[in-house]
């Protein structure tokens, strides 16, 4: 009888650590799960952050693109309203030379005289219409330095071996700029030294060999 009784508590025993057994299996079974859940949203959100930065920064280089190109769209639009009278002032140089060299003229007669002071009326008025659009003279004077940035020599001139090198001896034409862009350089001569004995004979023995 006593054995029977400790038997059956041995069992009700054993069935408690089992109930007890079985939850805990459960409940590892349902963390694992959790984790493996887990883990998987924790990839796809890596995922998904790639993805807005991939978006975001062709978003931020799309809209720079559109920036840059904006503002060369408008700098292109200021270039052409400030140089739009640029090819009709370059067709109007001839009659603007025409009318330098007119007035540089000496007058041999009083009806001469005359044509030229309306000549110079005329011209003042044109010089003051081209002013207006931005167009500025570019008149260089005797013994100034020659400047290639605003001026074109059309021809060198022996000049005494006691004066600088590289100064204006004539004035052919006056250049012209539009703001800040040369439309037409300045004609001039320069004064340069004659060649001395042994450079020229260095210049004929260059010339020699090349040819």
């Amino acid at each position: 009888m006593f054995d029977k009784k400790k038997n059956n508590q041995e069992n009700n025993e054993q069935q408690q650590e089992e109930k007890v057994e079985a939850p805990k299996e459960e409940e590892d079974k349902y963390v694992h799960i959790l984790k493996e859940d887990y883990a998987k949203m924790l990839d796809e959100k890596k995922k998904l952050t790639e993805e807005v930065d991939k978006y975001k920064n062709a978003y931020y280089q799309a809209y720079a693109d559109t920036q840059n190109l904006r503002k060369s769209l408008e700098e292109d639009h200021r270039n052409a309203l400030r140089y739009r009278a640029e090819g009709f002032i370059d067709n109007l140089l001839p009659a603007l030379d025409s009318f330098y060299f007119a007035l540089k003229a000496t007058p041999n007669s009083q009806e001469a005289k005359n044509y030229q002071m309306g000549f110079q009326f005329i011209y003042n008025q044109i010089q003051q219409a081209l002013a207006s659009e931005g167009v500025t003279e570019i008149e260089p004077t005797v013994g100034e330095e020659f400047d290639p940035t605003r001026m074109q020599a059309l021809d060198v001139e022996e000049i005494p071996d006691e004066e600088p090198e590289h100064k204006i001896t004539k004035v052919m034409s006056k250049g012209y700029k539009l703001h800040d862009r040369l439309v037409k350089p300045a004609m001039v001569v320069v004064g340069k030294h004659k060649a001395k004995p042994a450079e020229e004979s260095a210049t004929d023995k260059n010339e020699a060999n090349e040819a």
